[in-house]
């Protein structure tokens, strides 16, 4: 069958999850802890799309599909378990077949002598396939609990596409300057929220 004019395709390596709606993609070098997050996120509701191997589509309208290979979608390699089935492990809840993604994570060891962002007013994005999707960077160190952050990273994304930045909210409070502050947010060229993507 032919391809669709226009669709790309590429392959990542890294992990893709359904976090309350939100296509969240964990890139990061190996041992950064990206399937441990991505299980940790299981137990806690949210859904496994892909691990290790990330097949993307770009569609005609600059839309990203992520998806596993078929030969090892639904399965996980965890250090210590080796490779486990999520679907049998946690029922077909705990997985999809694809997801629209629309927040990429960077994992990165932490170096204490990396400046990271402490505030999140001005707003990242990582290039896949020609589309800019917004983007975190989050230090991983002993003690931090990354699948919270996620978490939390995709919440807040999902605030900010209904037009609440809490982090300009809060520059602008401190300038007091809020009135300027929600005028601009009007006019900040967000993605529109996420369809429900068919499985």
């Amino acid at each position: 069958m032919p391809k669709p004019e226009g669709v790309s395709e590429t392959t990542l390596h890294g992990v893709l999850m359904d976090v309350y709606g939100i296509g969240v993609l964990l890139l990061g070098e190996s041992g950064t802890g990206k399937s441990e997050c991505a299980l940790d996120l299981v137990t806690r509701g949210h859904r496994l799309v892909a691990d290790d191997v990330v097949e993307v589509v770009r569609e005609s309208d600059g839309i990203l599909i992520g998806r596993g290979p078929g030969r090892i979608r639904h399965h996980m390699e965890v250090r210590g378990l080796g490779i486990i089935n999520i679907r049998d492990l946690f029922g077909v809840a705990a997985i999809r077949h694809q997801k629209r993604i629309e927040l990429v994570i960077l994992l990165q060891a932490w170096h204490p002598d990396e400046e990271y962002d402490r505030l999140g007013v001005e707003e990242q994005t990582h290039s896949i396939l020609g589309v800019g999707i917004p983007s975190l960077r989050i230090p991983v160190s002993a003690g931090r609990n990354i699948a919270i952050l996620v978490a939390v990273a995709a919440r807040n994304h999902l605030l900010k596409l209904m037009g609440v930045h809490a982090a300009r909210k809060f520059a602008a409070q401190l300038s007091g300057d809020e009135a300027r502050d929600d005028a601009g947010a009007a006019g900040v060229d967000l993605p529109q929220l996420s369809r429900d993507d068919t499985e």
